[in-house]
C-alpha cells in the first residue's frame, strides 16, 4: 500500500491573490481578506468595526464598489454600504444578522498544461491512498481524477471525496483512493473549538478506508495555517493549536482500537518548529521521512527550492503502519526548481514556473500490511 499527500494548488480555479508570480500585491489582499471577513462576522457592528470594515474594504479596493481586481462584495439581501454620490461610504448594517452578503476571491483558470502536470506527478506516484491538498470542490477534484487520472477509460481514482471546510478562498482537504481502498465512513473537524475557539483554518478532515485484505486504515488530512502572510506570533500560535488538536484526536483513534493511522497533509513548518512539536515529539507518530529506506534524493524539503527549510509537507505514520513500512519518497520532477527551473530534473513539459504541477512535491510512504 502506498499512501501519499500531494498540496495540488487548485485545480481548475485559484484566487488572484494566490498568485506567487504577484506576490507582493498578494499578501496584502489576504491579510485584509482575512481581516473583513472576521469583522463581518460580529453580531454588532460598533463605531470600531465599522471604521475597520471600511478600512479593509479600501485595502480591497471595495470601498467605492463591489467589485476589484482581487476581490468580490456580494450584498444579496439587506445592505452593508450606502455610497453616496459625494464620494462618501457609510455601513449601513448594524451587525451580522441585518444583511445577507460577504467578501470573496476574484479566481483565474489555472494553466491546463500545469493541470497535466499535476496529475502526470499522480500518475508517477501511483499511490493507493492521496490526501489532496487545496481542491476547490469534490466536484473539481473528481473531474480532475476521471479526466485526467485513468486507464482503459476507467478512472484510476474511483473513490473521491472533499468535505467543505472553514477557508473561504475555496482551499479544502480531500482524498483519491483506487478501486481496492474503498471509503467506509468520515467525519470533519471544521466545528472543533478549544479554549480559544474554532481550531482548523482549512479541516483536519477524518477518512476510513478497508484494504484488500480487509484491515482498516485511517487518514487525518490537514492544510495548517499558513506562514505566508499575518504575524509570525499569530500564526505560530494556530499552528500549534492546530498540531495539538490533531494529536489528539489521533490519540482518541487509537484509544478506541484504531491502529492503522497516518497523518498527512500540508503542516506548513519544519520538523524541528515549536508550532509541530504537539504532533511530531507529543505523539507516537513517526515521519516517514526518517525512515532509513526513504528516498529524499539529497533534498529533505517538499516546497519550493527543497532545502530543510521548505520542509512543509508530511506522512506520520502510527507504530503499527511505521513497523510494516518499507520506505517512501519525494516525487518533485513536478516543482519548477528555483529560477531557472533546473535544480533537479523536471517533466520535459515544464518549460516555464507556470507549467508547473505545484509548487509542492508529492510524499509518500509504502506500507505492506
Amino acid at each position: 500500500m502506498r499512501i501519499a499527500a500531494y498540496n495540488v494548488e487548485n485545480l481548475f480555479n485559484r484566487a488572484r491573490a494566490l498568485d506567487p508570480r504577484n506576490w507582493a500585491a498578494g499578501r496584502p489582499v489576504l491579510e485584509a481578506f482575512e481581516s473583513v471577513t472576521a469583522l463581518l462576522e460580529e453580531p454588532v457592528y460598533t463605531d470600531e468595526i465599522q471604521a475597520a470594515i471600511l478600512r479593509e474594504l479600501q485595502r480591497l479596493g471595495l470601498r467605492n464598489g463591489d467589485a476589484a481586481r482581487y476581490a468580490r462584495l456580494r450584498q444579496n439581501r439587506g445592505r452593508l454600504l450606502r455610497r453616496s454620490r459625494n464620494g462618501v461610504v457609510h455601513v449601513v448594517a448594524g451587525g451580522r444578522a441585518d444583511w445577507i452578503g460577504w467578501v470573496e476571491l476574484t479566481t483565474d483558470r489555472c494553466d491546463e498544461l500545469a493541470l497535466a502536470n499535476t496529475a502526470r506527478v499522480l500518475r508517477d506516484v501511483r499511490a493507493d491512498l492521496v490526501g489532496v491538498v487545496e481542491a476547490e470542490s469534490r466536484l473539481a477534484l473528481k473531474r480532475f481524477a476521471d479526466a485526467g487520472l485513468s486507464e482503459d477509460r476507467r478512472p484510476i481514482y474511483p473513490h473521491v471525496m472533499v468535505v467543505d471546510g472553514n477557508d473561504e478562498r475555496g482551499i479544502d482537504v480531500g482524498v483519491l483512493s483506487t478501486a481496492g481502498y474503498p471509503l467506509i465512513a468520515q467525519r470533519s473537524h471544521v466545528d472543533d473549538v478549544d479554549d480559544v475557539g474554532r481550531v482548523f483554518s482549512r479541516d483536519c478532515a477524518e477518512y476510513h478506508f478497508r484494504t484488500p485484505s480487509g484491515a482498516t486504515v485511517a487518514l487525518l488530512i490537514n492544510h495548517f495555517k499558513s506562514k505566508g502572510y499575518g504575524g509570525k506570533l499569530a500564526s505560530d500560535a494556530i499552528r500549534r493549536r492546530q498540531a495539538a488538536r490533531v494529536a489528539a484526536i489521533y490519540r482518541d483513534l487509537t484509544a478506541r482500537g484504531v491502529g492503522h493511522v497516518a497523518v498527512l497533509g500540508d503542516l506548513n513548518d519544519t520538523p524541528d518548529s515549536a508550532p509541530l512539536a504537539p504532533l511530531l515529539t507529543g505523539t507516537d507518530l513517526r515521519d516517514v521521512s526518517t525512515h532509513p529506506a526513504f528516498d529524499d534524493d539529497g533534498r529533505p524539503g517538499t516546497y519550493g527550492s527543497c532545502t530543510a527549510r521548505n520542509k512543509l509537507d508530511y506522512v506520520l505514520l502510527s507504530p503499527p503502519l511505521w513497523a510494516a513500512c518499507t520506505g517512501g519518497g519525494i516525487a518533485r520532477r513536478g516543482v519548477w526548481g528555483g529560477r531557472n527551473g533546473r535544480l533537479w530534473p523536471i517533466y520535459d513539459t515544464m518549460t516555464a514556473a507556470v507549467h508547473a504541477g505545484s509548487d509542492h512535491a508529492a510524499i509518500f510512504a509504502d506500507v505492506s500490511l
